[in-house]
């Protein structure tokens, strides 16, 4: 299942994409002042370049120092042209950054929400797997015609009462269909993944060695086939990575997922639960939370930098890791926005992103940091916790 800390890993890959996309922004807007001031070569009228650059450079910064707030721009002396290209430069960047925004909050929840297909597509490669030997045992059969030819145990695979219990699931098939879990893209690669590194596998080649497997010994083949193949084959992988761009975070949750539904078709579940898991206990609530934390860390970008800039007055806040700073926003906008959850498990979840995904200090940085923006904010009334976030809050 995805959980809480995979939500925020995700949140914050995509809140990394939108700063980028907002340096990149800026500069296309600042092109465009430069250009705005260019010689006319077709004018008849003589160009003066000094003047120009001149008045580009007091438009750029112009344009900087109204990037949060327009006040200074209508209080400002400089020339109409000079005010009409920051206003249309601040537009461009503004609504930019707005087009990013919304592309990349849908992208985080399909990514998210595209989890079962990936867990589907790792079932059925397994199951084409045993439709491809299946297919050369009966091609096998014609080329013998009237003369008899043994099988031996290759018959174990296609008959596996796992894949076969799977395969007569109603509820699987409509996972299937509704997911487009389908492999038409590696109809041709099936065969020669077969051959290369299933039929050669340790766990294959023992499975032909049973005369009736029971059906935890089918579980157990497909279960391992899929851990110790499929998920650990660079060339299989990059079949999953092509289709998700998060792939190396998701791969463990999908791995898990899709043993979860072997285990269930195999009836070894003591827990007795549903055929195909869902990707969360309550996907609504969290996709909510997914898409809020998301939101309300841009929402507070501007907030929460002077917060940071205020508590690093010994740093430029642009020599912090980029990284560090998207973390601790993210920290200060949930802790300030989800009453329900504690305080120390929000400093705790970004300290752990903050061990993955930045640099090999920034654990104690982000930590020391956010413990103090928790104590000050806290006792300004910025941040108010109620219910299961007084748990742990002291």
């Amino acid at each position: 299942m995805l959980n809480r800390r995979i939500l925020r890993v995700k949140a914050f890959q995509n809140l990394y994409a939108y700063e980028q996309c907002k340096g990149s922004n800026l500069n296309l807007a600042k092109d465009f002042i430069r250009a705005s001031f260019m010689p006319d070569l077709n004018s008849m009228e003589v160009q003066d370049k000094t003047a120009l650059t001149k008045e580009a450079e007091e438009a750029i910064k112009l344009f900087d120092q109204n990037l949060t707030s327009r006040d200074l721009l209508k209080s400002s002396e400089a020339s109409r042209k000079i005010k009409q290209v920051v206003l249309d430069a601040l537009k461009k960047y503004h609504e930019s950054n707005e087009k990013d925004h919304q592309f990349l909050l849908k992208n985080m929840v399909v990514s998210a929400e595209r989890i079962p297909q990936l867990y589907l597509l790792a079932i059925e490669l397994l199951q084409a797997f045993a439709g491809h030997v299946e297919k050369e045992i009966e091609k096998k059969k014609k080329f013998a015609g009237n003369n008899p030819v043994g099988f031996g145990n290759e018959l174990n695979f296609p008959s596996n009462k796992v894949l076969a219990s799977l395969r007569e699931s109603d509820s699987y098939r409509a996972a299937v269909a509704r997911n487009n879990a389908n492999l038409d893209d590696v109809e041709l690669e099936i065969r020669e993944w077969f051959r290369d590194y299933v039929k050669p596998s340790e766990q294959y080649q023992a499975y032909l060695q049973l005369e009736s497997p029971t059906m935890e010994q089918d579980f157990e083949v497909v279960d391992d086939l899929l851990k110790k193949v499929l998920f650990k084959n660079e060339v299989i992988l990059n079949f999953f990575s092509e289709k998700d761009l998060n792939w190396t975070e998701d791969k463990s949750v999908v791995r898990s997922l899709a043993s979860k539904v072997l285990k269930n078709a195999a009836n070894l579940n003591e827990e007795n639960e549903s055929e195909m898991p869902e990707i969360a206990m309550n996907w609504d609530e969290d996709k909510e939370f997914f898409q809020n934390i998301f939101n309300f860390t841009i929402e507070n970008d501007a907030s929460s930098k002077a917060l940071i800039t205020q508590k690093t007055k010994n740093w430029d806040i642009d020599r912090l890791a980029f990284t560090d700073k998207v973390i601790i926003s993210m920290a200060i906008a949930e802790m300030k926005n989800f009453p329900s959850i504690p305080v120390k498990v929000s400093i705790n979840e970004y300290i752990d992103i903050s061990k993955t995904y930045s640099t090999p200090k920034s654990k104690q940085f982000v930590n020391g940091l956010l413990d103090v923006m928790a104590k000050e904010l806290t006792d300004s009334g910025e941040i108010r916790k109620s219910g299961r976030g007084l748990l742990d809050n002291k």
